[in-house]
């Protein structure tokens, strides 16, 4: 049971309203952390994007996360490019990851051919094995801190892939906003943590040993129940020789059920 358990994610506030609501709904206490921050390229990547889709006339386009396509697409409106990105995606079939992704697509007007039954790299390249694309052309705007793990899948799989590097990442840098964390982490009265990418996880570590050595942070940590949400986020997690439960499904409710499925074992 989550009753009276106190449940952290490393999600900002206003990406963590879901969460919350799921967290709540169980008595438990829900913490979003703000744990990294978007350096963006400012709007020259809406250029980019679409001399990229020009000169390169892509097949297919991929969005790998609900950020990457706010950022584009909000960044696009600045500057009056809005409707010329609009046709430029829609030139192309376009694939997201998953709900929260596509559901950002639809949004700007963007109709989402494909999304695959995993929420994750492996799962995108599942769907463009399905497809028989070999040899087609793939447009992939995405975070600079990805891994190459994508680029490589596709390229073996035998599609040729362009990745454009909308943003960098950087540890949160205001943490007031881990105050109550803290002191609560301190006492050993974190029950849980949902860790949600690979980025998070180091940022974590950066932000927390600001007040902890190592050793004492992971020693806190094994005492706390941790789940990932993908096979990345628990590989960086694994380094750390921290124990963690990757969740079924990569998203925040399957993670959600993956911490509720723990506690309601214990």
């Amino acid at each position: 049971m989550l009753q009276g358990k106190t449940i952290a994610i490393t999600r900002s506030e206003e990406d963590s309203e879901e969460f919350v609501e799921l967290v709540s709904k169980e008595n438990a206490k829900p913490i979003p952390l703000p744990t990294i921050e978007l350096v963006t390229k400012g709007e020259k990547i809406v250029d980019e994007f679409l001399e990229s889709t020009k000169q390169y006339d892509p097949d297919y386009s991929v969005f790998m996360s609900s950020k990457a396509v706010k950022l584009l697409f909000d960044s696009s409106k600045k500057i009056s490019m809005y409707e010329k990105l609009q046709l430029a995606v829609a030139n192309t079939i376009v694939i997201a990851v998953g709900p929260k992704t596509k559901s950002a697509l639809e949004a700007e007007g963007i109709k989402v051919s494909h999304m695959p039954k995993r929420f994750s790299s492996v799962g995108v390249g599942e769907v463009f094995t399905r497809l028989n694309a070999v040899g087609k052309k793939v447009i992939v705007p995405r975070s600079g801190a990805s891994t190459p793990f994508l680029k490589t899948l596709l390229e073996k799989i035998g599609l040729n892939v362009k990745e454009i590097y909308l943003y960098d990442i950087c540890a949160f840098r205001d943490t007031s906003q881990w105050n109550n964390f803290r002191q609560l982490f301190s006492q050993n009265k974190i029950d849980g943590i949902i860790f949600t990418s690979a980025s998070s996880v180091r940022a974590f570590f950066e932000i927390m040993k600001k007040d902890y050595d190592e050793k004492t942070l992971l020693n806190n940590l094994q005492k706390t129940k941790i789940v990932s949400i993908g096979p990345f986020t628990s590989e960086e997690l694994n380094k750390l020789d921290l124990q963690n439960t990757v969740a079924d499904v990569h998203t925040v409710p399957g993670a959600f059920e993956t911490i509720k499925n723990i506690f309601s074992l214990a």
